[in-house]
């Protein structure tokens, strides 16, 4: 190993500490930052798109990476490259102890951190959106939400999210009256429909006052196996501390939040064409 594959923090162990005295490995860095590149929507990617989304200089890439496919770390096909399938089998070992709660609350608790407001993950139950697990926000004024909290789904951004990729939840839905909570809820099934196109175009949802009037909610759907949604990563908070421009800014980091959680519980999504 050469000099330069020690350093004092690489981002690699941002949220873990090592044992004093021991040095972390620049080299591991690097790996987890080539990792870090496939995403569910980009899984096959080729040396340059490696290079370019790392930073890391295209022979340091290419050591690695040729590295990386002889240890089956990754997998080549032509000149494009993916996730080896040997992390399926190592994964199963570490998901089988974990319940989703478990799974998903740490990604929600970095998505809090990053943005200082209160991640959540809800859940479709007949009709509804439930909160099945969350970070709450530390700031003294938050909007009210806890585990296990039944709200509506017509109403919300996360609601909007289940509906968008689960289109037998979506007709049942729209077959009942809508409830108007505020003066900002969709009550019109065609206009909601419209909507649900939209945010399935796009990959996310917001919202502002549609549920409560000065609340603002950005969500992104989780999936299971067959790109089957079966919840919506979450975050929110009040009006007057999230601007447009804040929530088009963050909305990226919710869908990152929700592509990780989607990974971590064994879930796949294949991309529109």
């Amino acid at each position: 190993m050469v000099d330069d594959e020690l350093s004092s923090a690489p981002r690699a162990y941002a949220d873990r500490h090592l044992s004093a005295g021991v040095k972390p490995l620049l080299v591991l860095s690097k790996i987890r930052e080539i990792l870090d590149t496939f995403t569910l929507a980009r899984p096959m990617l080729t040396l340059g798109e490696i290079r370019a989304r790392t930073g890391i200089p295209a022979s340091t890439v290419q050591r690695l990476v040729s590295n990386l496919v002889a240890a089956g770390f990754l997998d080549r096909d032509d000149d494009r490259y993916g996730i080896g399938l040997d992390f399926a089998y190592w994964a199963s070992a570490a998901t089988q102890r974990l319940s989703l709660v478990d799974v998903v609350t740490p990604v929600l608790k970095r998505l809090r951190d990053e943005t200082g407001e209160t991640a959540s993950m809800f859940q479709a139950e007949r009709l509804f959106r439930v909160c099945v697990a969350m970070a709450e926000t530390r700031h003294a004024i938050r909007r009210e939400l806890h585990i296990g909290k039944i709200l509506p789904l017509h109403a919300g951004s996360s609601g909007r999210v289940l509906m968008a990729w689960d289109d037998d939840l979506a007709a049942r839905a729209l077959a009942e009256p809508l409830e108007r909570l505020t003066d900002a809820t969709i009550t019109d099934p065609a206009v909601l429909r419209e909507e649900l196109q939209r945010i399935r175009a796009q990959g996310f949802a917001v919202t502002r006052d549609e549920q409560d009037d000065g609340a603002i909610g950005i969500s992104a759907p989780v999936f299971g196996s067959s790109d089957v949604v079966i919840g919506a990563v979450s975050l929110s908070g009040p009006t007057s501390r999230i601007s447009d421009d804040q929530c088009a800014a963050w909305a990226d980091l919710v869908v990152a939040a929700a592509d990780q959680a989607t990974r971590l519980l064994g879930g796949r999504f294949t991309a529109p064409q």
